[in-house]
C-alpha cells in the first residue's frame, strides 16, 4: 500500500523501470536513437555485434528491476529505499566516470540524470518522513 511520500517515489521510479524496460525489449533501435547513439540497421551488423542482445538483457533488466521497485513500495520496505539512494549515487558515479574516460558515450547521460534525479527525490523523501517521525515523538514527550 501506498501510504508515504518515499512509497510514491519508489512506485514512480518502478512505473519508470517497467515503461523503459518493455521499450527497450519491443523497440531497442529506437532506444538507442533516443539516447543519442548510432543506430546501424540490423542486416548492417557484423558477426559479434552484441549491440542489440546487450540491449535486450538490460531492459529486461531494468524491467525485473521495476517490478521490485513496485513490490518494495507496496510492502513500504524502508530498508530497501535507503539501498536504492545510496546505489543509485554509485551508479551516477560509475557512469559519469565512464563517460568523462571515454568508455562510454556521452548519450548516456540520460542515465545519469535518471539516477541521480531517483536518488535525490527518494533521499529527500526518506530525509522529510524521518524528521516528521522525530518531531512527532518530541510532540507526545
Amino acid at each position: 500500500m501506498i501510504r508515504t511520500v518515499s512509497d510514491l517515489t519508489i512506485f514512480v521510479f518502478g512505473l519508470m523501470a517497467i515503461s523503459a524496460g518493455l521499450f527497450g525489449l519491443i523497440r531497442p533501435e529506437t532506444l538507442l536513437n533516443r539516447m543519442n547513439l548510432i543506430v546501424l540497421d540490423r542486416s548492417t551488423r557484423q558477426d559479434g555485434d552484441y549491440t542489440i542482445a546487450f540491449l535486450l538483457s538490460s531492459s529486461m533488466a531494468s524491467f525485473n528491476m521495476g517490478i521490485y521497485y513496485l513490490l518494495a513500495a507496496w510492502n513500504q520496505w524502508i530498508k530497501f529505499y535507503q539501498f536504492t539512494v545510496v546505489f543509485r549515487l554509485v551508479t551516477v558515479a560509475v557512469f559519469i566516470l565512464a563517460i568523462k574516460n571515454g568508455h562510454a558515450p556521452e548519450g548516456l547521460i540520460g542515465i545519469v540524470i535518471w539516477e541521480l534525479a531517483g536518488a535525490l527525490t527518494t533521499g529527500a523523501a526518506l530525509w522529510y518522513e524521518a524528521n516528521n517521525r522525530k518531531n512527532k515523538v518530541k510532540q507526545t514527550l
